[in-house]
């Protein structure tokens, strides 16, 4: 099992979203970035866990832990002329994006700030992807370590 740390903002969907939804589960569609394209279509699996992360927003942070219930398939809102991440580019013979599935698995006992982690950065996770600056990525990879020391500022 991998650990990956999804971002979204709660404006356009959050956690209470998730929580609203059907079985508690989504797809996790409309990334149009190659290289969060490239960990959701050929390293998320099924069965891997992510913590859900909340930004621009008035605190910044983790609130949550998801479950992928599906592994990667070709992202339909490409295909839609209708939909704002439609690729014309994109076509299901060859699909050029990718989404897969999440469901809640619990929401967190309180919210991990983007401050907290950032204290942290210079030691215990000084490689985690989201505190690099300029990194705008959707879809990232937590290491095992980080995992655990997240989980233990809960």
């Amino acid at each position: 099992m991998q650990h990956w740390l999804l971002k979204t903002e709660p404006s356009t969907f959050g956690v209470d979203d998730l929580a609203a939804a059907p079985r508690k589960t989504t797809s996790w569609e409309g990334v149009r970035n190659y290289q969060a394209r490239n960990f959701i279509r050929d390293r998320i699996s099924k069965g891997d866990e992510a913590f859900l992360y909340h930004s621009s927003c008035a605190l910044p942070g983790i609130v949550a832990i998801v479950r992928v219930v599906r592994a990667a398939y070709p992202d339909p809102s490409a295909f839609n002329r209708r939909d704002p991440h439609f690729d014309a580019a994109s076509s299901k013979q060859a699909p050029r994006w990718f989404t897969f599935e999440i469901q809640l698995k619990r929401r967190l006992k309180r919210v991990i700030a983007l401050s907290e982690l950032q204290a942290h950065a210079h030691h215990e996770l000084a490689s985690m992807m989201i505190l690099r600056g300029g990194n705008r990525l959707s879809v990232t990879p937590i290491e095992d370590a980080h995992w655990q020391f997240i989980l233990s500022l809960e």
